[in-house]
């Protein structure tokens, strides 16, 4: 049986002119026996008469099976018979993956193509132009490489190994890659001479259904495409062009035969020796043998790692480049082109020279060098661009230069500049190539064609404009921003500068400290005078500017320098000049000597005067009223000249000057101006200022003298004050003559004593000193007045002790005057007007009509009372309460605060009269608040009263019974009490008779029934007795308010038994238990009353029943104490909870009792709900869905037991987990749930475990399996890589720092921000987890090109400038809580390289003499100097050498004389000892020279041989005196003026920090707005239109809105694939297949998952590693496929459409299948997926469509493939169609691709995602401008502002320490060498002789 795609009816007639055509067959089919190999003639037949020629000539059974297949192993059917070419090869197989047994040939014949003779005159020579050509021979068989690997998509590996072992052969050449390979056929087409590509016929592998025609691969820009295997005829001549044969080995990916084929120069000789057919040959076809494995070689060289060749140098050493784009009009071929400039750097030029090429000698050393480096680097006059085809450098093709990119003599571009260029050009293949792709043909002609036009290209964007203004421009740019001139040194800050007139020019300005230009350097603070302008400038340096954005030391062409003009007192201003302006030759002594002068005319000081004598002293006091002045001022400059105005400057105007005096009254209100003149100057008197006499008022005052300027009345003139004067004075009060009362209570009260304070006054009514010895007199008509005595305090006089006294009348006020007079003043008589009110309580008055008083017991009793002060008067006062007390009565009260009477009312009085005989009682009147008010007695006689005072009951049936109150009387239950009476007695026992208002006034408390009519007879209603024999009713007769009463009581006794009764406190019980409380059963009567009917035999007699009752544990009881019986051992064993009714039986009685019977003890936990199975958590993520589990019994009844704790647990540890509660008791109903916040552990499968607790015993629980996953998307940690070997000198730059986010399933994570990661340095050794607070924190960098993208880089950190152990650590913000760091890395900061000498601390200046003591010439003592790299680190530990010390002058010049040191030396030697010096004592010599007052420089100067570079020296500045007295005072001036200049260094530091912020806060406030404008014209540009004022508020509603849509269309009804995945989200899974794709045609989705209905449910894995993890997790129940065993499959156009062309018109609108999905994410891997699943499967409207596309199709022999309508037929690719299992079964009964979004819904995504970025830059918006206005508030607030003006103060002062300084007294003679004296501790001579 044959095994093919199906046999056609045979024609036995052989075609007329058939070519003759003859096939060999080898027989495999056995394995390794001899292998039968036939030539068939197979002229005319078609494929079934083959088979009946080959089974004649082979003996195959009928029933056999076997297959035929090519050389390729295509399998043999009707259409590749016809195929078959003549002498072609044929195997014989079982099967079609049979492995071939033995080696088999296949002839083979390869004449040479007919381009051998059409391009026989192309150039084909290696060998030329005098190159070694062995690179480019070697170029071409990687040409034929990198076509092999094109669409791998691993790693390309190509290998070229050259084996020179001659005991292993001959020396070869062997060039491996791991490609797709070569069939036979292609192998056979390889061998073809001069058969190109685009004529190949590569024939049909075994997998492939369609010709593989040539596809032009996708251009790929300035790279190599991989389709550079172009002519056919390359990797031949390079073949034999290395070696005299070749061998070719190849097996393609889907044969698994090996194919070999030998070309060979001897073979091809031997050929032509024995006249057989040259280009014929053998293909060796084979199985995979060991011999093929790859063998491991010495002496591996990768490409990647060399650095050194020419393009390589080209990049790297470029500063900018030009791009450009050439169009070819003619035959559209483009070329990209690139220019490279090569700036000149410092002293040399950049371009790069070829290192292969030998470099002249260096020994001739030419000392005339250039100044600026050696032009010759440059490119000479070699060619501007090498050329690449295809991305393939072609050698031999150099284009020199175009006419736009060469100088011409209009540019202004210096001529050295182009030769500081280089370029490349790069094409397509429009432009032709030698076939040894050595030279192009024609592409220098094309390009300088004049239609072809050149482009600029910037950003990718072409450029419409001059190209070559373009290029000019951009060559001038380079030229000024990359060569280098001026060295900028000590970058500051980068600025705006607002005085540059051009807005583009402001900004950015980079600050330098100092530059170096023409070997000289300029620093700040430096004097430095103008050049070429007029007029002249001098001025200090204030800073470097260098337009661009720089950071560190620059070379530039030149810059600006900004300079404060000097004097600052004529100029007060800054200028900015050219740096070219500056005058070199200028000296800093005569700079100075210009600015001393102008200086010394300026006002230094004020002389004042007091022409009348009688000056004021400073801190004067004087009376009010004494006259000031008058006062004479001049103004006096530093040479002592009076002058009335400003000196003027060059041409400037006359600036005249005032004097301003002010008196200024300091008080606590605040300072107050009370005088202000100006004076004017006059020849006559200079300034002149009258007497002031206005001075009253007491206080301190300052009187103020200031000079100004007449025009702008300004007292500051270029940043100094003008002179003032200040005088500081006192203004006391005058005598006493006068006085004031001052205000007293005009309300007083009799007899209460007060205080009158009098306030004594001088003449301007200021308060003054009483005199002494002062008497008051005090009077007041028609009252006495009297004190105790009169206090002095200061300027008041206090008279205590003031008491009035008489008769006034309490109810109207009446006005007196009250006299004070003090005796000896001017004015001695005041008084004041008071009004007086009666006094305290004194005593108490009872006013009573009798004594004693009477009263009827039973009524109240009323009183009348007075309160008196000590003067009579009726009294009012708060708090007046009034107490009476009657014996035996409550107390009564009334208050008499109001007016000081007031009335008492006491209770009834009820006494018990005895014979009708009167009682007596007594009255206590009394005032509880007022203790010394004596209390009041009176005595109350009580009479007896005629009312009812008591009440008899009586029967009527029996008139001697008679009911006594409180008896118990015992009567029958239910019963009635009938015919009582009743009779009144008064208090003296008569009887009263009733009446009808009597008996009114009668109540029973038994019925509200009362008859009126029995009542007036004495008769009472009848009583019911209770039914219940408990219940003990009480009854009352009562008269008038229960006042007369009689009360009893019934007793009920019970009736005959009428039923049994059972009783129990509880009636609920545990299946299981017994009812802990017991049924009590007795029998009752009809009343419920306990009869006590019950016997002790009673309990024989008894029984109970009841469904599930344990009868048997029953058990009856007697109790004779209570008359009844106990049912105990009431127990239930099974069931289901609920009520159980128990009946209790006694004789003829029956009692029904209903039992609850609840869930028994709990036993055991059950899960009732949990999340869908299989469970599989994300590592770190939760579970949404809740487990709850229920409590229950043995029998597996619900318990609501709520002392049970169940726990969860899980299994192993490893597992940690987070749920809402660990731990918890069961609700009311017996559950508890728990929500699995979390899960974190290692990838593995656990189990949650449930247990429960009751009673300390654990109870059983379900456990839940569970499978943890890694999250791709939650970081772990973070991975540090950085050169560890690399050292940290103080202030350099760290190693670049790659941080790695790694995942939970340790890939690299790059969705984060790069503002997210931060870098943490800090010193001190590492401790903790975290930085501490006071770690700097740095930023990540940008990455640069062809730098790792899945790290973050750390790039450019500077290095702590202080040495000693640091610690970094990282940083990454997951959310506004929770941040990831990583761990700590110690590192140790060592110190830079040496460049000073330096001490320890810094000294203070010294100022010396030249006295005796040596104190007194000391410079320096006990100090220690060390070699310190430039931030003052230690750094010349191992440098040994030499300081010398010597004096100089601080100006520079030599002019001066200099001190000398001890021992008449002007230099000492210190050695220097691993970098130190010590310095014990330092001094300069007895009476040595030197100007008096002159500063000097002490200057420590380090010889240390083993340091390449100079060490900076130390500079000691000191002062210099002739006397001790100069020494102490510009000691103490020194010592002033170094603390003021911290301060005010300390201020500017703090000032400048603030702009420095202001300006980021403004840079950030523009930043933002930028953004947010942006964000708002892309959200307009979608059609958002977006307000300019919008708030966060109204996006918050915008997204709210849009938010809702979503939802909207998210909730509308759309179909779904309805499969579940389980593994989605897994690591390396991709997902289920149904769920990949979307589907928007309803029929397409329904046909199409219909034809893959089997692989629906497919897991696509990325690793084959994944999909065996799921095989096992399933036990292989799960059907995986892993993308990294799937070979990608081409893409090939529909079968009608041929070289891009359709060869007919197709009907019904053919698709490919594959083209309707939609791949909502990971495209690639989903488009590999359905290639394999779909393939070329075709989608067209209808069958009939169908079958006339494939008809059409096949006419044009061409392979069609399966082809599905969206009706639901298929038509295979075999061409059945019909039947069920060719019809598509209805859609509902599918498991069918789900369909899409609408585009609204992306649409709004996309609106979503814009308007949250939107959201976020308005905020940062907001936030920006509220930063900076609040830091403008704290630079405008009152602190700052104070701050500033203490500074200003500070400066003042330090600018006259600084005068003072300079004007310190000079003595007139300079001490010169002839007047020194011996060193200290030699005496001289004379000296000696002065001592005897």
């Amino acid at each position: 049986m044959f095994k093919s795609g199906g046999q056609r009816p045979s024609a036995s007639l052989q075609r007329q002119g058939s070519v003759q055509k003859r096939v060999c067959v080898y027989d495999l089919r056995f394995g390794n026996r001899e292998v039968p190999t036939k030539w068939l003639e197979v002229t005319g037949l078609d494929f079934n008469g083959f088979l009946q020629v080959l089974r004649q000539k082979f003996p195959i059974h009928s029933n056999e099976t076997f297959v035929l297949v090519t050389t390729d192993r295509t399998v043999l059917d009707f259409d590749r018979f016809e195929e078959l070419q003549d002498g072609s090869t044929l195997h014989l197989l079982q099967q079609e993956n049979q492995a071939l047994s033995v080696a088999t040939k296949e002839h083979i014949t390869f004449e040479p193509h007919y381009d051998t003779i059409i391009r026989a005159g192309t150039y084909e020579y290696y060998d030329s132009e005098g190159q070694k050509s062995l690179p480019y021979a070697l170029a071409e068989l990687i040409d034929n490489a990198l076509w092999a690997t094109a669409e791998n998509r691993g790693v390309r590996s190509i290998e070229i190994r050259m084996l020179f072992d001659e005991t292993l052969g001959k020396p070869a050449v062997i060039v491996l890659d791991n490609g797709r390979g070569m069939t036979s056929k292609q192998l056979k087409n390889w061998a073809v001479y001069r058969l190109s590509k685009f004529n190949r016929d590569n024939g049909k592998s075994a997998n492939q259904s369609t010709q593989q025609g040539y596809v032009r691969p996708d251009a790929v820009p300035r790279s190599l495409n991989s389709d550079i295997s172009f002519f056919g005829v390359g990797g031949k001549q390079a073949a034999f062009f290395i070696g005299g044969s070749t061998l070719m080995i190849s097996k393609s990916a889907d044969s698994p035969d090996v194919h070999e084929l030998v070309l060979s120069e001897e073979d091809f000789k031997r050929k032509e020796r024995n006249k057989e057919d040259i280009y014929r040959g053998d293909i060796l076809h084979r199985k995979i043998t060991l011999t093929d494995k790859p063998m491991k070689y010495p002496g591996v060289i990768d490409l990647r790692e060399v650095d050194d060749d020419m393009q390589t140098l080209y990049i790297r050493n470029a500063a900018d480049t030009f791009e450009f784009r050439a169009s070819a009009e003619k035959d559209g071929g483009t070329v990209e082109g690139l220019i490279r400039y090569h700036p000149f750097l410092y002293d040399r030029e950049t371009y790069p020279e070829d290192p292969n090429v030998v470099q002249a000698s260096s020994d001739n050393d030419d000392d005339d060098v250039y100044e600026y480096g050696d032009l010759q680097q440059t490119r000479k006059q070699r060619p501007i661009f090498e050329c690449f085809w295809n991305g393939r450098l072609i050698p031999y093709a150099k284009v020199s230069e175009f006419s736009w990119c060469s100088r011409n003599k209009k540019s202004k571009v210096p001529e050295e500049c182009y030769s500081r260029l280089s370029g490349v050009l790069f094409t397509d293949d429009k432009f032709e190539v030698t076939t040894n792709k050595l030279t192009f043909t024609d592409l220098e002609t094309k390009l300088n064609h004049k239609e072809t036009i050149f482009t600029r290209v910037v950003n990718g964007q072409k450029q419409r404009s001059n190209i070559e203004k373009e290029f000019t421009q951009w060559l001038q740019n380079c030229h000024e921003r990359c060569d280098k001139q001026v060295r900028f040194l000590g970058y500051k800050e980068t600025i705006t500068r607002t005085d540059v007139p051009t807005k583009k020019m402001q900004h950015p300005w980079a600050t330098f400290s100092s530059i170096e230009w023409d070997g000289k350097v300029y620093k700040e603070g430096q004097l430095v005078k103008s050049q070429k302008i007029k007029p002249t400038l001098y001025g200090t340096v204030v800073r470097f500017l260098l337009n661009g954005n720089y950071s560190e030391d620059v070379f530039a062409t030149g810059g600006e320098v900004e300079v404060n003009l000097e004097p600052t007192a004529f100029h007060d201003k800054t200028k900015t000049i050219l740096i070219s302006r500056i005058d070199k030759a200028a000296t800093e002594e005569a700079i100075k000597k210009n600015i001393a002068n102008d200086f010394a005319k300026l006002p230094d000081r004020l002389k004042v005067a007091w022409p009348d004598g009688n000056p004021w002293p400073q801190s004067a006091v004087r009376s009010a009223g004494t006259p000031l002045g008058p006062l004479g001022v001049e103004i006096l400059n530093k040479k002592e000249e009076s002058i009335s105005r400003m000196p003027s400057v060059g041409q400037g105007p006359v600036r005249k000057l005032i004097v301003e005096l002010k008196v200024i009254q300091h008080s606590a209100k605040g300072d107050q101006e009370v005088v202000s003149f100006v004076a004017q100057h006059s020849p006559k008197w200079a300034f002149h200022f009258k007497r002031i006499e206005n001075l009253i008022q007491l206080g301190k005052y300052t009187l103020t003298l200031t000079t100004a300027i007449n025009e702008s009345n300004a007292t500051v003139f270029g940043g100094r004050e003008l002179p003032s004067y200040k005088l500081s004075f006192t203004i006391k009060e005058g005598d006493a003559e006068s006085f004031l009362i001052r205000a007293v209570s005009s309300t007083l009260n009799v007899g209460l004593p007060f205080n009158i304070s009098l306030l004594i006054k001088d003449c301007y009514d200021h308060p003054a000193t009483p005199p002494p010895n002062l008497k008051p007199e005090l009077t007041c008509s028609g009252l006495k007045v009297s004190y105790e005595k009169v206090d002095i305090s200061g300027t008041t006089v206090t008279i205590r002790g003031v008491k009035v006294r008489g008769k006034v009348n309490y109810q109207q006020s009446k006005p007196y005057d009250l006299k004070v007079t003090l005796p000896g003043m001017k004015q001695d008589t005041q008084s004041i007007s008071i009004v007086l009110l009666p006094g305290k309580p004194h005593s108490l008055h009872v006013k009573t009509e009798g004594d004693p008083i009477t009263a009827e017991n039973g009524n109240p009793i009323k009183f009348n009372v007075e309160i008196h002060d000590e003067a009579g008067n009726v009294t009012a006062h708060p708090k007046q309460t009034v107490r009476c007390q009657v014996e035996g009565l409550p107390a009564v009260v009334t208050d008499c605060s109001s007016t000081g009477a007031g009335q008492l009312v006491t209770k009834p009085v009820n006494l018990k009269i005895i014979k009708g005989e009167p009682q007596k009682l007594k009255v206590q009147f009394d005032m509880p608040s007022q203790k010394n008010v004596a209390s009041v007695m009176r005595e109350l006689t009580v009479l007896p009263s005629t009312r009812v005072s008591s009440m008899e009951l009586y029967s009527q049936d029996d008139e001697n019974l008679v009911l006594r109150n409180k008896e118990m009387i015992d009567w029958l239950a239910g019963g009635l009490l009938e015919n009582l009476f009743y009779r009144l007695y008064d208090e003296a026992g008569r009887e009263l008779p009733l009446t009808p208002e009597i008996a009114s006034k009668i109540k029973v408390n038994w019925t509200a029934d009362v008859n009126p009519e029995d009542l007036v007879q004495g008769m009472l209603p009848d009583v019911q007795v209770p039914t219940q024999v408990q219940e003990q009713r009480f009854y009352q007769v009562s008269y008038q308010d229960q006042s007369v009463s009689v009360s009893f009581k019934i007793v009920p006794r019970p009736d005959e038994p009428a039923r049994l009764k059972a009783t129990s406190s509880q009636s609920t019980v545990r299946l299981g238990e017994t009812l802990s409380e017991n049924i009590n059963l007795v029998l009752v009567d009809r009343y419920d009353n306990v009869t006590k009917a019950l016997t002790p035999d009673c309990v024989n007699h008894m029984s109970a029943k009841a469904e599930d009752l344990d009868k048997s544990a029953i058990t009856f009881t007697w109790q004779e104490s209570t008359s009844s019986v106990l049912v105990t051992g009431v127990q239930f064993q099974s069931g289901t909870p609920g009520p159980r009714e128990m009946c209790l039986t006694y004789r003829s009685f029956v009692e029904q009792v209903i039992i609850n019977v609840t869930a028994g003890v709990p036993a055991q936990v059950k899960l009732v709900s949990e999340p869908e199975k299989p469970l599989q958590v994300l590592n770190g993520r939760g579970i949404s869905t809740p487990f709850v589990v229920q409590l229950c019994d043995e029998w597996g009844n619900p318990s609501p037991d709520q002392r049970v704790v169940v726990e969860l647990l899980s299994s192993p540890s490893t597992l940690k987990v987070m749920a809402n509660v660990m731990s918890q008791p069961v609700n009311a109903e017996g559950k508890a749930s728990f929500t699995v916040n979390n899960v974190s552990g290692p990838k593995g499968y656990y189990q949650l475990e449930f247990k429960g607790s009751f009673n300390l015993k654990p109870l059983p629980g379900p456990a839940v399996n569970l499978t943890v996953i890694p999250d791709p998307n939650k970081p772990v940690s973070l991975l540090v890589e950085y050169d560890t070997n690399a050292k940290f000198p103080a202030g350099g730059r760290f190693p670049v720092f790659l941080v790695t986010v790694v995942s939970d399933e340790g890939s690299p994570m790059t969705t984060f921000n790069p503002a997210a990661v931060s870098m943490f340095l800090w010193n001190g050794a590492p401790a903790g987890n975290r930085p501490p607070q006071m770690a700097t924190e740095l930023r990540c960098s940008k990455p640069m090109e062809n730098e790792k993208n899945d790290c973050f880089h750390f790039r450019d950190k500077d290095i702590p400038e202080h040495v000693g152990n640091h610690t970094i650590q990282f940083s990454l913000r997951i959310d506004g809580r929770q941040s990831l760091f990583s761990n700590q890395i110690p590192i140790n900061v060592v110190a830079n390289q040496p460049v000073k000498l330096g001490p320890d601390s810094q000294p203070p200046p010294p100022v010396v003499s030249y006295s005796k003591a040596i104190a007194s010439r000391t410079l320096v003592e006990n100090m220690t100097l060390r070699i310190m790299d430039l931030y003052g680190n230690p750094a010349g530990e191992d440098l040994d050498g030499k300081v010398k010390v010597s004096i100089m002058n601080s100006s520079g010049d030599n002019c001066k004389i200099l001190p000398l040191f001890e021992g008449k030396v002007n230099s000492f030697q210190f050695s220097l000892v691993e970098g130190k010096a010590h310095i014990t004592r330092l001094a300069v010599m007895e009476n040595s020279p030197g100007e008096d007052g002159c500063e000097y420089i002490l200057l420590f100067k380090p010889e240390v041989s083993m340091v390449s570079t100079l060490l900076a020296p130390f500079k000691l500045p000191f002062h210099f005196c002739n006397d001790v007295e100069n020494q102490r005072k510009m000691s103490e001036l020194t010592k002033k003026k170094d603390e003021l200049t911290k301060a005010v260094g300390a201020y500017k530091e703090v000032f400048h920090d603030y702009k420095l912020l202001l300006e980021l806060l403004t840079n950030q406030y523009l930043d933002a707005c930028r953004k947010e404008a942006e964000q708002r014209h892309e959200l307009n540009s979608r059609n958002m239109k977006i307000a300019e004022h919008l708030s966060v508020a109204d996006v918050d509603r915008l997204v709210a809105e849009k938010t809702a849509e979503v939802d909207r269309i998210q909730r509308m009804p759309r179909r779904v694939c309805t499969i579940r995945d389980n593994f989605r989200g897994q690591q390396d899974v991709l997902g289920m297949v149904g769920h990949l794709a979307f589907v928007q045609d309803d029929a397409a989705a329904w046909v199409i998952a219909w034809h893959i209905r089997g692989d629906m449910d497919c897991v696509i894995t990325r690793t084959t590693a994944a999909a065996q993890r799921i095989y096992k997790d399933t036990q292989g129940r799960q059907q995986v496929m892993p993308l990294d065993s799937v070979l990608p499959p081409g893409h090939r156009p529909l079968p009608h459409i041929r070289n891009g062309y359709p060869l007919f018109n197709p009907p019904g609108n053919p698709v490919h299948a594959r083209e309707l999905l939609i791949y909502p994410q990971d495209k690639e891997s989903c488009d590999i997926v359905f290639k394999n699943l779909l393939g070329d499967t075709i989608l067209i409207d209808d069958l009939d469509s169908a079958n006339s596309y494939r008809k059409a199709v096949v006419q044009n022999r061409t392979q069609c493939p399966t082809i599905l309508t969206r009706q639901g037929d298929r038509v295979s690719a075999r061409g059945k169609f019909g039947g069920t299992q060719n019809r598509a079964p209805p859609m509902n009964t599918l498991q069918v691709f789900g369909a899409p979004y609408p585009q609204q819904f992306y649409t709004l995504k996309e609106q979503l995602e814009l308007l949250t970025q939107y959201r976020s830059a308005l905020q940062k918006k907001d936030k920006a401008a509220k930063d900076r206005e609040d830091h403008r508030n704290v630079m405008n607030s009152p602190d700052t502002l104070k701050k500033d003006q203490d500074m200003k103060d500070k400066e003042r002062q330090l600018k006259e320490i600084e005068r003072q300084c300079v004007s310190t007294p000079v003595r007139p003679v300079k001490r010169g060498p002839e007047n020194t004296g011996e060193p200290s501790g030699i005496i001289s001579k004379r000296a000696r002789q002065r001592m005897l």
